[in-house]
């Protein structure tokens, strides 16, 4: 069991995320192979059931993109859930008040360190007998901010034995502050959380777009249709002469 998220975040490496709000395992399996880090499984904005995304984990089992899922929220049965399906980090919305991303830290750790229960799952499947005794050290935690009260917290959530990443949510934050990306108001929240986060310790991260960004280092890239739309206008353009041989696309 690796999770090679958290081995390049710690080497000081950056990470990105594709997003999944769909249920098809062939787009799963088409998203994990096509160089991600990890899969942001969206199921807070999406009707995604964890049935559907034990299965697509499943089919991608022996792809190089790590399992990542933002639950609905930080409830024990939400990330017992999504624990026991297979994911390798658990991406936590709308965190504001400090007690939100502990209990989340609780509930993914087996005792000592939390109150994970054992049950069933297809983690053992995926992961091999020595789940139980790596799971603590292998899942990743990540709180995302989104909101001016949360940023007032900021510094106290990044401290929390456990959180690995926390993530600046740009659109809410533009949305909850009422200020736009750019706008000094909207930028001095975004340093905040950046300066917060580093000084305890733990990694920053926002959309793609913010690679560029000093001190960020977690990225979501947009979803798998935006993929595709994008894909398949740069194919559009493409000047190839010569049609593939069927079967050999993926």
């Amino acid at each position: 069991m690796r999770n090679t998220v958290k081995e390049k975040l710690a080497a000081g490496q950056q990470v990105v995320g594709g997003t999944i709000d769909t249920p098809d395992p062939d787009v799963y399996c088409a998203m994990a192979r096509a160089g991600f880090d990890f899969l942001w499984i969206e199921m807070q904005h999406s009707p995604l059931s964890y049935q559907e995304v034990a299965r697509m984990i499943w089919a991608g089992r022996d792809l190089p993109a790590v399992p990542f899922i933002r639950v609905p929220d930080a409830t024990e049965g939400d990330i017992q859930k999504a624990t026991d399906i297979g994911a390798l980090g658990i991406i936590v919305p709308m965190v504001v008040e400090v007690e939100k991303i502990k209990a989340a830290a609780h509930f993914m750790k087996y005792p000592p360190a939390g109150a994970r229960s054992l049950g069933g799952g297809q983690y053992g499947a995926l992961y091999g007998g020595s789940y139980r005794a790596e799971a603590n050290d292998n899942i990743a935690l990540v709180a995302m901010i989104e909101s001016p009260a949360g940023v007032e917290n900021a510094a106290e959530i990044a401290s929390v034995p456990g959180v690995d990443v926390v993530f600046s949510a740009a659109t809410d934050l533009s949305s909850f502050s009422g200020h736009r990306q750019g706008e000094p108001a909207y930028e001095e929240l975004i340093t905040r959380i950046r300066d917060e986060t580093l000084n305890a310790g733990r990694k920053v991260g926002g959309p793609l777009q913010w690679r560029t960004r000093e001190g960020f280092s977690f990225f979501q890239a947009p979803s798998a249709p935006a993929m595709i739309s994008r894909g398949a206008r740069e194919f559009l353009k493409s000047e190839e002469t010569v049609a593939p041989t069927e079967g050999t696309e993926r």
